[in-house]
């Protein structure tokens, strides 16, 4: 089987993308928007779609959903249905390709058909990650400091053990995996037993690297308000060091950490989820963004350097692939003590980045490099496969 490219997939070969949900425009759905430049006729298999979520890009074309489309408050809880998101997988599969592209962190790697069928179907999966709530982070969504100790043991960790064998039992139905950096792919070796190559996300450096540099004396924070990404761990450093802080973005965290704000009386300000124009401005001001959390790889420090501002983050996890010493800040210490003191050692060098510096490493995450990089994939793939 040979991989064509997008202008060739009318003259025979039948492409499918598959995504996990289709609810707002994260790091996932930028990935996913490149890879329908190149397929702009294929369908799209997703559990949910919520059409004016996504960019044109995404939605103009035919979309396949799952039951959880049609159950109630599943626009905005669907995380509630975690427990049936395998039937909703199996329900809604990829039965007529010759290639299925996948973008999954949850079950989208799972919905490809492996019946027998007259010609093979080659499956790529593009993981951000194996569904990190019920492998590395149980603790951070289900723990029992989380839900009290009767919920996470009496009840989601056997739901996170089942899951985790249905994770396991779906594995073959992936012909390669592409792990968006060294960290995801040493987790698909330990869970999958399956090797990986590494392409790293975008970031649209043409957009950040306009912005014009005039820092300001604050912090800024740019995440979901989620229990992994630890912005607590960042409320109480700038509290402790009575420095302010800018957030921007939202989630199911922002009552609680709205409720830490006010009982340290820390400096902190929630802006909400932010476009690419807005959230400019905010990376063109900070003195520095903070980056307190382990994430698969993280993006957001990307955009940050492509914008000429520097980054102080846990030298842990994907960062690792993006960030280096001469633009980033790494500290090994995962806790408040940690951060704040990273922060003062930043402080203590005020010339220690170069922008020209920070702007030519990001400019290695383009778009253009991923789109070239994904398609040398797909050929290399496809001629193994055939």
């Amino acid at each position: 089987m040979s991989i064509m490219n997008a202008s060739q997939q009318d003259k025979g070969l039948k492409v499918a993308l598959i995504h996990d949900w289709l609810t707002g425009m994260r790091g996932g759905e930028r990935v996913l928007e490149l890879i329908c430049r190149l397929f702009p006729d294929a369908p799209l298999h997703t559990l949910l779609f919520l059409p004016d979520s996504v960019t044109s890009t995404i939605s103009n074309r035919r979309v396949h959903t799952s039951l959880l489309q049609h159950l109630p408050m599943a626009a905005s809880k669907y995380r509630n249905y975690l427990p049936l998101f395998p039937l909703f997988a199996e329900t809604n599969k990829v039965r007529d390709a010759d290639l299925a592209i996948s973008t999954s962190h949850a079950v989208a790697k799972s919905m490809v058909s492996r019946r027998v069928r007259q010609k093979p179907l080659v499956h790529i999966c593009y993981i951000h990650t194996p569904m990190r709530y019920v492998w590395e982070r149980f603790d951070d969504y289900f723990g029992p400091e989380r839900v009290g100790w009767v919920l996470s043991n009496l009840f989601f960790r056997p739901i996170a053990a089942y899951l985790r064998l249905y994770d396991r039992w779906t594995v073959h139905r992936v012909d390669q995996f592409v792990a968006n950096s060294r960290f995801v792919a040493d987790m698909v070796r330990r869970h999958y037993n399956r090797d990986a190559l590494v392409l790293p996300p975008p970031v649209n450096f043409n957009k950040f690297s306009r912005v014009v540099r005039c820092p300001e004396d604050w912090y800024l924070v740019v995440s979901a308000l989620v229990p992994y990404k630890k912005i607590d761990l960042a409320i109480r450093a700038v509290a402790a060091l009575g420095r302010e802080l800018t957030i921007v973005g939202d989630g199911p965290e922002k009552k609680r950490l709205l409720q830490l704000v006010e009982s340290l009386k820390a400096r902190v300000k929630f802006v909400g989820a932010l476009d690419d124009t807005d959230l400019m401005a905010y990376y063109g001001r900070a003195k520095a963004l903070l980056f307190p959390g382990v994430e698969d790889f993280g993006i957001v420090p990307v955009e940050a350097i492509a914008s000429g501002c520097p980054v102080i983050a846990l030298a842990e996890g994907g960062v690792l692939d993006s960030m280096t010493p001469a633009t980033a800040l790494l500290y090994n210490d995962a806790s408040a003590d940690g951060l704040r003191n990273a922060i003062q050692e930043f402080e203590g060098d005020p010339t220690r980045f170069n922008e020209r510096i920070l702007r030519e490493r990001a400019k290695e995450f383009s778009e253009e490099n991923f789109m070239r990089r994904f398609q040398e994939i797909l050929a290399t793939v496809g001629a193994v496969y055939s």
